[in-house]
Order: structure tokens, then sequence, then C-alpha cells
């Protein structure tokens, strides 16, 4: 099997934005600020509950850690979660399992933390390529990512599944084609990291963790070592009562460990945020002054300077007031700067580009039609079917290419926002002297 379709069917199972021929494996977390949590009803004093467990959550996955939950201040910004909404939308069901889906801003949130003392982990995470061996009834398997059954295999791929989108991190899992390969499975079980970094070789990863799931008297056990960006590869290891519970402490752990590296303390954050905005197609002197020209004059924009021209590429620092969103909002008015699709970022080599992203949310268009935005800012229910939405993917939550190469890969972790990326358009379609 090639390359390339080994990792897209190892992401895919995920629920995740396929990583196709990248050469660097660092990914940007886009639905880092959107999430669906359980709700009584529509009635306002349940969606303000709704709105709390939801900012909370997302909380946790942008501070990297739970504790953030106990800080001073943290409760009287929950208690007013509906100021820092984008939009929402509230999915009935005729089961009462009705759901609340919200999006909130990634500046307003990240403001929120840094108000209370708290670390603030950017959207571009590295990728960690999970080798997971679980024995159960004296039998050894491989938690791979085409587990589809209703079996053993699917519960632990599904609960780590489950647990990493909770957290905000990058994890895959190998294809089904090693599951029968016992060598590797007594490797894994052995925590022989050279064995599997050479298995790895064709997956995509900035590192590789080792794990072995096993009974320990009435609890079930998890001890793993990692390989790879330097981290420590002694073992380490965390009980729990439940696959659930298990999942989610080992990937909380890794959650905590990551932000303890990257994460920004929040006296750093700033008042102004900074995005750093990647424009193709710009070969000459005339293009690079019209691209400075037109983000300069964007409104919410307060300084926009290159740091980067290679090729026919000029990368901006942008500094910016407001939210994300509307940024790009103002952006669109231009129709010079052409954002690139989720695709299209996909297929820029690394040689062309060494700082990729997402160039647009696609982590918010899978529920774009019925969320509903006011043109002020604000927001206003929008009700679909929770029966429509499967119970296992996230359309919120996606991860997408963030071409890097190995120098940069450090810096780009530590970047707050996602790099935007758009094309240079500085020609008219249609003239509008002759309507041509």
């Amino acid at each position: 099997m090639r390359a390339a379709q080994i990792i897209r069917r190892s992401m895919q199972m995920f629920g995740l934005l396929a990583l196709i021929a990248a050469p660097a494996a660092a990914v940007t977390v886009t639905g880092l600020y959107s999430v669906e949590v359980p709700v009584a009803s529509s009635q306002p004093e349940d969606l303000e509950q709704g709105y709390a467990e939801g900012l909370s959550r997302v909380f946790v996955r942008v501070s990297g850690t739970r504790d953030v939950l106990g800080n001073d201040g943290v409760d009287a910004l929950l208690n007013d979660a509906e100021s820092l909404l984008q939009s929402y939308q509230f999915l009935r069901s005729d089961e009462n399992n009705h759901r609340l889906r919200m999006s909130f801003g990634a500046v307003g949130v990240n403001r929120a933390l840094a108000s209370v003392d708290a670390p603030v982990w950017g959207a571009n995470r590295p990728l960690t390529l999970a080798w997971i061996a679980v024995e159960e009834s004296g039998r050894r398997t491989l938690v791979h990512a085409d587990a589809e059954n209703g079996g053993a295999d699917n519960q632990w791929r599904k609960v780590f599944q489950d647990a990493a989108i909770d957290r905000g991190l990058p994890v895959s899992l190998p294809p089904e084609d090693f599951r029968q390969d016992r060598e590797l499975l007594s490797d894994i079980w052995g925590q022989f990291t050279s064995s599997l970094r050479s298995a790895s070789e064709e997956l995509e990863h900035d590192l590789i963790s080792l794990v072995r799931v096993s009974r320990s008297g009435s609890q079930w056990r998890a001890g793993w070592v990692f390989d790879g960006m330097g981290l420590d590869s002694t073992e380490q290891s965390v009980t729990a009562d439940t696959r659930e519970e298990l999942a989610a402490r080992v990937i909380g752990r890794w959650a905590e460990m990551f932000a303890d590296r990257y994460a920004v303390a929040g006296s750093d954050v700033g008042e102004s945020p900074q995005v750093d905005i990647v424009v193709h197609g710009v070969t000459t002197l005339t293009d690079y002054a019209g691209v400075s020209s037109a983000l300069e004059k964007l409104s919410p924009v307060t300084d926009a300077g290159a740091t980067q021209a290679r090729a026919s590429q000029l990368k901006l620092r942008v500094v910016f007031s407001g939210e994300m969103e509307q940024l790009k909002q103002y952006i669109a008015l231009d129709p010079r700067l052409v954002p690139l699709s989720d695709a299209e970022v996909s297929r820029i080599p690394v040689s062309e580009s060494s700082d990729s992203g997402g160039g647009s949310d696609s982590a918010e268009s899978g529920s774009e039609e019925s969320v509903v935005q006011t043109p002020e800012g604000g927001v206003a229910l929008a009700e679909d079917s929770a029966e429509n939405t499967s119970a296992t993917a996230n359309p919120l939550f996606v991860y997408e290419p963030l071409l890097v190469d190995e120098e940069e890969s450090e810096q780009a972790f530590e970047s707050l926002y996602q790099v935007l990326h758009y094309r240079w358009q500085p020609a008219s379609i249609i003239d509008p002297e002759n309507g041509e």
C-alpha cells in the first residue's frame, strides 16, 4: 500500500482531515474552539448551563490542563460564557438527548485565559502516532485505525478517538495492515522503540508512542514510552476502572506534557492578537506593494509587515483587533485576495511553503447552514435534529496539515493562531470599463 493511502486510512478513522503526501506531520486543530455538549432543553437556563459546560471544555483544550478550571476567576468567566460565543446550534432529539453545538471566539477565549493567569496553547500541535497493544483474556491485539466492528478493537479505537477530540490532541493510529504482525505486537509490548521506528517510516508523525494496555487486578493499566522530539523515553503509566477513563487519563497526560512545552504564559498573550498570513502568487515588487497595502488598509488591521519572501510567496505578520473571523470577513471584501481551500493548502510542497497551515475554518463548515450568526457579530438560535448528527463523528473538529520543515516546527507549535493562506489575484476577471 502506498504511503499516502496508509496515512489517509489511519487519519480518517479519527474523523480527521487526511494528511496527504505531507513532508512534515504537524497539524492545525481547526476546531479547537468548537464544542458540542448535551443539554436538557432549549430553555434559557439550560442553554446558559450548556454555554458554561462548553466553555469549560474549550478552556481545558486551549490551556492543555484541567487544572485551569480551579484558577481564581474562572467561575466568573464560565457564568458569562455567552459573551464569548460566536455561534451556536441546538440539536433537538425526539428521545430528549438534545445537544448544543457552539463555537467560541479564539481571541476572546485566549484573553479570558490570560486574565486568570492560565497558559494558552495554540492551534498548531504535534502529531503522535500511537502504537497501542491491548492484552485481554490472554490475547494481545493491536488498536488500529480501521476497526469498525462492535468488538473490543473498535471499543478501544473509539475511546482513544473521543479522548483525543476532547483534549484537542492530534493522535493517529496505524492501519489494519499491521494487525496480524505478531512480532510487532511483541515489540510494542516490550517497548522496543527502534523496531517501531522502522515500522513508522511511512506513517506521518512527529513522535511515536508505544502503549501497552492490560488488566491490573480490577483495573485497567496503560504504560507508555515516547520516541522523538527529545522527549523522556522512560515509561509512564496510569490506571483506571473503565476503558473510557483510562484513555482519557493517557491522552490527558500527553496533552499536559505538550502544553508544558509549547503553551504561552497568560502574561505573554497580549492585547493585540497577531496571525501569520501567507500570500501565494506574489512575483513582482508591484505585487508585494499591493498585498501589503491591501492588508494595511483593512479596518481591523493595526499593523502588517512582511517577515519572509520566498519563490512566489510572501509571509506577513498581521496585528489586528477583534476576532479572527472578523478579520477574514474584511479580507474577503478584497477580490484580489482569494482564500486557498484546504485541498489546495495540503498540496503545497514544503519546498515552496515552510509555514503552511489551515487556510479556512473547515471545522465549522460542517454546520454552517444551520448555525445562525448575526451581522453585528452576535448569535441566534438555530435548531436541527440530533438524530442527523453522527454520535461518533465531530464535524466541528478536524486536523489540517501544517506543512513546516523541521527547523520551523518548534516555532509553529508556539504560535497561537493557525496560518492563513491566500492567492494574490490582482487582475480583475471582468473589466469594469467595457464589461469584458
